[in-house]
Protein backbone atom coordinates (compact mmCIF):
# COMPACT_ATOMS: atom_id res chain seq x y z
CA UNK A 1 0.00 0.00 0.00
CA UNK A 2 1.22 3.57 -0.40
CA UNK A 3 1.67 6.36 1.95
CA UNK A 4 -1.19 8.04 3.17
CA UNK A 5 -2.03 11.59 1.16
CA UNK A 6 0.66 14.70 2.01
CA UNK A 7 0.00 14.68 5.70
CA UNK A 8 1.35 10.89 5.43
CA UNK A 9 0.12 7.94 7.32
CA UNK A 10 -0.36 7.89 11.76
CA UNK A 11 -0.08 5.07 13.63
CA UNK A 12 -1.88 5.65 16.93
CA UNK A 13 -1.31 3.16 19.55
CA UNK A 14 -3.51 3.17 22.83
CA UNK A 15 -3.03 2.74 26.17
CA UNK A 16 -4.04 -0.86 27.92
CA UNK A 17 -1.16 -2.94 29.89
CA UNK A 18 -0.99 -6.37 29.44
CA UNK A 19 -3.41 -5.90 26.47
CA UNK A 20 -1.01 -4.25 24.53
CA UNK A 21 0.53 -7.84 23.15
CA UNK A 22 -2.30 -7.18 20.47
CA UNK A 23 -0.75 -4.70 18.74
CA UNK A 24 2.20 -6.85 18.34
CA UNK A 25 -0.36 -8.84 16.41
CA UNK A 26 -1.68 -5.72 14.44
CA UNK A 27 1.89 -4.76 14.18
CA UNK A 28 2.61 -7.59 12.15
CA UNK A 29 -0.33 -7.22 9.97
CA UNK A 30 0.38 -3.86 9.26
CA UNK A 31 4.43 -4.96 8.29
CA UNK A 32 3.12 -7.83 6.07
CA UNK A 33 -0.07 -5.46 3.96
CA UNK A 34 3.23 -3.12 3.23
CA UNK A 35 1.82 -0.34 5.15
CA UNK A 36 4.34 2.17 6.59
CA UNK A 37 4.38 4.87 9.33
CA UNK A 38 5.25 8.65 8.76
CA UNK A 39 4.24 8.82 12.57
CA UNK A 40 3.96 7.16 15.73
CA UNK A 41 2.02 8.32 18.20
CA UNK A 42 1.39 6.29 21.58
CA UNK A 43 0.46 6.09 25.17
CA UNK A 44 1.72 3.80 28.10
CA UNK A 45 2.15 0.35 26.62
CA UNK A 46 1.59 1.89 23.47
CA UNK A 47 4.43 4.39 23.91
CA UNK A 48 6.28 0.82 24.48
CA UNK A 49 5.40 -0.71 21.66
CA UNK A 50 5.50 2.06 19.54
CA UNK A 51 8.96 3.05 20.05
CA UNK A 52 9.94 -0.04 19.21
CA UNK A 53 7.76 0.42 15.58
CA UNK A 54 10.25 4.23 14.89
CA UNK A 55 13.05 2.65 16.18
CA UNK A 56 14.00 -0.76 14.31
CA UNK A 57 13.82 -1.51 10.26
CA UNK A 58 10.01 -2.77 9.94
CA UNK A 59 10.80 -6.13 8.91
CA UNK A 60 12.66 -6.62 13.24
CA UNK A 61 9.74 -4.96 14.84
CA UNK A 62 7.29 -7.96 14.95
CA UNK A 63 9.65 -10.32 16.11
CA UNK A 64 11.59 -8.31 18.86
CA UNK A 65 8.27 -7.51 20.81
CA UNK A 66 7.29 -10.79 20.58
CA UNK A 67 10.58 -11.17 22.36
CA UNK A 68 10.03 -8.45 24.88
CA UNK A 69 6.74 -9.37 26.02
CA UNK A 70 7.98 -13.19 26.55
CA UNK A 71 10.98 -11.95 28.28
CA UNK A 72 11.73 -12.10 31.89
CA UNK A 73 11.75 -9.05 32.56
CA UNK A 74 8.31 -8.50 31.06
CA UNK A 75 7.15 -12.03 33.57
CA UNK A 76 9.57 -9.56 35.84
CA UNK A 77 7.62 -6.83 36.09
CA UNK A 78 4.57 -7.09 38.07
CA UNK A 79 5.53 -11.00 39.05
CA UNK A 80 5.64 -10.09 42.92
CA UNK A 81 3.38 -11.77 45.53
CA UNK A 82 1.44 -10.40 47.75
CA UNK A 83 4.08 -9.75 50.21
CA UNK A 84 6.43 -8.15 47.47
CA UNK A 85 3.70 -5.74 46.67
CA UNK A 86 3.28 -4.58 50.09
CA UNK A 87 7.12 -4.15 50.94
CA UNK A 88 7.50 -2.37 47.61
CA UNK A 89 4.68 0.01 48.50
CA UNK A 90 5.87 0.59 51.80
CA UNK A 91 9.85 1.29 51.02
CA UNK A 92 8.52 3.77 47.43
CA UNK A 93 5.30 5.00 49.39
CA UNK A 94 3.60 4.99 46.10
CA UNK A 95 3.35 2.22 43.90
CA UNK A 96 3.47 -1.29 44.47
CA UNK A 97 5.96 -2.22 41.78
CA UNK A 98 9.65 -0.94 40.97
CA UNK A 99 10.00 0.75 37.19
CA UNK A 100 13.28 -1.61 36.99
CA UNK A 101 12.18 -4.38 35.40
CA UNK A 102 10.44 -2.10 32.75
CA UNK A 103 13.37 0.06 32.18
CA UNK A 104 15.66 -3.13 31.78
CA UNK A 105 13.09 -4.57 29.24
CA UNK A 106 12.90 -1.38 27.04
CA UNK A 107 16.72 -0.27 27.19
CA UNK A 108 17.51 -3.83 26.24
CA UNK A 109 15.58 -2.93 22.43
CA UNK A 110 16.01 0.71 22.37
CA UNK A 111 19.49 1.36 24.19
CA UNK A 112 20.39 5.49 24.89
CA UNK A 113 18.76 6.36 21.36
CA UNK A 114 16.82 9.27 21.83
CA UNK A 115 13.39 10.61 20.32
CA UNK A 116 14.45 13.08 17.55
CA UNK A 117 17.58 10.45 16.00
CA UNK A 118 14.79 8.03 15.69
CA UNK A 119 14.20 6.93 11.76
CA UNK A 120 10.27 7.32 12.17
CA UNK A 121 9.13 10.16 13.97
CA UNK A 122 7.85 9.47 17.41
CA UNK A 123 6.07 10.71 20.08
CA UNK A 124 4.45 9.92 23.22
CA UNK A 125 1.71 11.16 25.84
CA UNK A 126 1.99 11.84 29.58
CA UNK A 127 0.23 13.32 32.25
CA UNK A 128 2.58 15.73 33.91
CA UNK A 129 1.96 16.45 37.80
CA UNK A 130 3.13 19.85 38.56
CA UNK A 131 0.70 21.65 36.23
CA UNK A 132 -1.71 18.93 35.75
CA UNK A 133 -0.82 18.89 31.82
CA UNK A 134 -0.71 16.74 29.03
CA UNK A 135 2.70 16.43 27.65
CA UNK A 136 4.20 15.10 24.59
CA UNK A 137 7.63 13.76 24.35
CA UNK A 138 8.89 14.57 21.11
CA UNK A 139 13.25 15.07 21.90
CA UNK A 140 14.81 13.50 24.63
CA UNK A 141 15.89 9.55 25.45
CA UNK A 142 13.53 7.33 24.51
CA UNK A 143 13.91 5.08 27.49
CA UNK A 144 13.03 8.21 29.86
CA UNK A 145 9.86 9.09 27.56
CA UNK A 146 8.37 5.78 27.34
CA UNK A 147 8.66 5.00 31.35
CA UNK A 148 7.18 8.51 32.09
CA UNK A 149 3.52 7.56 29.48
CA UNK A 150 3.68 4.13 31.32
CA UNK A 151 3.88 4.71 34.98
CA UNK A 152 0.37 3.56 35.91
CA UNK A 153 -1.02 5.29 39.27
CA UNK A 154 -0.71 2.82 42.33
CA UNK A 155 1.29 0.18 40.45
CA UNK A 156 4.40 2.09 38.97
CA UNK A 157 6.45 5.34 40.91
CA UNK A 158 5.72 8.76 39.23
CA UNK A 159 8.78 8.90 36.70
CA UNK A 160 11.46 11.95 36.98
CA UNK A 161 12.61 13.83 34.09
CA UNK A 162 14.49 16.59 34.14
CA UNK A 163 13.13 17.64 37.34
CA UNK A 164 9.37 16.94 36.54
CA UNK A 165 7.42 14.19 37.62
CA UNK A 166 4.97 12.04 35.48
CA UNK A 167 1.88 9.61 35.71
CA UNK A 168 0.78 7.28 32.56
CA UNK A 169 -0.42 8.85 29.65
CA UNK A 170 -3.78 7.28 29.55
CA UNK A 171 -4.87 9.78 32.41
CA UNK A 172 -4.92 12.34 29.93
CA UNK A 173 -5.26 10.76 26.36
CA UNK A 174 -5.32 7.32 26.29
CA UNK A 175 -5.77 6.85 22.44
CA UNK A 176 -4.10 9.78 21.06
CA UNK A 177 -6.35 10.14 17.52
CA UNK A 178 -6.77 13.54 17.83
CA UNK A 179 -3.19 14.37 18.51
CA UNK A 180 -2.69 12.68 15.32
CA UNK A 181 -4.50 14.89 13.25
CA UNK A 182 -3.46 17.81 14.93
CA UNK A 183 -0.21 16.57 13.49
CA UNK A 184 -1.46 16.52 9.67
CA UNK A 185 -1.86 12.88 8.95
CA UNK A 186 -4.09 12.40 6.50
CA UNK A 187 -4.46 7.99 6.93
CA UNK A 188 -4.77 7.06 10.92
CA UNK A 189 -4.09 3.31 11.74
CA UNK A 190 -5.67 2.84 15.63
CA UNK A 191 -4.30 -0.12 17.68
CA UNK A 192 -6.54 -0.19 20.30
CA UNK A 193 -6.70 -2.92 22.80
CA UNK A 194 -10.45 -3.49 22.16
CA UNK A 195 -11.89 -2.25 26.00
CA UNK A 196 -13.38 0.18 23.76
CA UNK A 197 -15.81 -1.97 22.83
CA UNK A 198 -17.06 -3.17 26.41
CA UNK A 199 -19.94 -2.68 27.98
CA UNK A 200 -19.62 -0.92 31.16
CA UNK A 201 -21.76 -1.84 33.91
CA UNK A 202 -22.48 0.42 37.26
CA UNK A 203 -20.29 -0.19 40.28
CA UNK A 204 -20.71 -2.59 42.85
CA UNK A 205 -17.63 -2.44 45.36
CA UNK A 206 -15.64 0.63 46.20
CA UNK A 207 -12.80 0.06 44.35
CA UNK A 208 -15.03 -0.02 41.05
CA UNK A 209 -15.67 3.48 41.68
CA UNK A 210 -12.42 4.67 40.38
CA UNK A 211 -12.35 1.98 37.60
CA UNK A 212 -15.73 3.18 35.89
CA UNK A 213 -14.89 6.50 36.29
CA UNK A 214 -11.39 6.08 34.14
CA UNK A 215 -13.51 4.12 31.33
CA UNK A 216 -15.74 6.86 31.12
CA UNK A 217 -13.07 9.50 30.89
CA UNK A 218 -10.68 7.64 28.29
CA UNK A 219 -13.72 6.23 26.28
CA UNK A 220 -15.26 9.78 26.39
CA UNK A 221 -12.24 11.69 24.75
CA UNK A 222 -11.49 8.73 21.91
CA UNK A 223 -15.21 8.96 20.81
CA UNK A 224 -15.12 12.70 20.85
CA UNK A 225 -11.34 12.92 18.97
CA UNK A 226 -13.21 10.05 16.37
CA UNK A 227 -16.39 11.58 16.06
CA UNK A 228 -14.60 15.20 14.99
CA UNK A 229 -12.23 13.48 12.40
CA UNK A 230 -12.15 15.82 9.38
CA UNK A 231 -13.14 15.12 6.15
CA UNK A 232 -10.40 14.06 4.09
CA UNK A 233 -8.95 12.23 6.85
CA UNK A 234 -8.91 8.34 6.81
CA UNK A 235 -9.29 6.21 10.10
CA UNK A 236 -8.98 2.31 10.39
CA UNK A 237 -9.62 0.74 13.45
CA UNK A 238 -7.99 -2.60 13.62
CA UNK A 239 -9.49 -5.22 15.25
CA UNK A 240 -8.36 -7.75 18.31
CA UNK A 241 -9.93 -11.03 17.05
CA UNK A 242 -11.75 -10.96 20.84
CA UNK A 243 -7.95 -10.99 22.61
CA UNK A 244 -8.67 -7.72 23.95
CA UNK A 245 -11.52 -6.95 26.25
CA UNK A 246 -14.00 -8.50 25.07
CA UNK A 247 -16.30 -7.84 28.62
CA UNK A 248 -14.90 -5.20 31.16
CA UNK A 249 -15.18 -5.83 34.47
CA UNK A 250 -13.14 -5.26 37.93
CA UNK A 251 -11.64 -8.57 38.20
CA UNK A 252 -10.41 -8.29 34.72
CA UNK A 253 -9.49 -5.44 34.67
CA UNK A 254 -7.19 -6.23 38.02
CA UNK A 255 -5.76 -8.99 36.24
CA UNK A 256 -2.73 -6.70 35.33
CA UNK A 257 0.21 -9.41 35.96
CA UNK A 258 -1.22 -11.60 33.28
CA UNK A 259 1.44 -11.85 30.62
CA UNK A 260 1.50 -15.77 30.14
CA UNK A 261 -1.85 -14.65 27.13
CA UNK A 262 0.23 -12.47 25.34
CA UNK A 263 1.34 -15.39 22.63
CA UNK A 264 -2.47 -16.10 22.22
CA UNK A 265 -3.77 -12.31 22.19
CA UNK A 266 -0.80 -11.67 19.50
CA UNK A 267 -1.97 -14.26 17.31
CA UNK A 268 -5.76 -13.63 17.27
CA UNK A 269 -4.92 -9.73 16.31
CA UNK A 270 -2.76 -10.55 13.69
CA UNK A 271 -5.19 -12.87 12.11
CA UNK A 272 -8.14 -10.15 12.23
CA UNK A 273 -5.88 -7.16 11.36
CA UNK A 274 -4.75 -9.17 8.50
CA UNK A 275 -8.09 -9.80 7.41
CA UNK A 276 -9.49 -6.34 8.11
CA UNK A 277 -6.47 -5.24 5.88
CA UNK A 278 -7.44 -7.39 2.99
CA UNK A 279 -11.29 -6.08 3.34
CA UNK A 280 -10.78 -2.31 3.68
CA UNK A 281 -7.61 -0.49 4.06
CA UNK A 282 -6.55 -1.81 0.22
CA UNK A 283 -10.01 0.56 -1.14
CA UNK A 284 -9.50 2.89 1.41
CA UNK A 285 -12.77 2.19 3.16
CA UNK A 286 -11.78 3.57 6.82
CA UNK A 287 -14.25 5.14 9.37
Amino acid sequence: MSDGGAGGTAFVLGGGGVLGAVQVGMLRALTDAGVRPDLVLGTSVGALNGAVLAALPPAEVADRLDALWSSPDARALFAAGTFGRLRELVRSGVAAHSSGPLRRAVTEVLGERRIEDLPVRFTCCAARIEDAAEHWFDRGPVVDAVLASAAVPGLLPPAVVEGRHYLDGGLVNSIPLGRAVELGATRVFVLQVGRIASPLRPPRRPWEVAMVAFEIARRHRYARDLAAVPEGVEVHVLPTGGAGAPRWDSRAALRYRDVGAAGGRIVAAYEASAAYLRDHAATGGGR
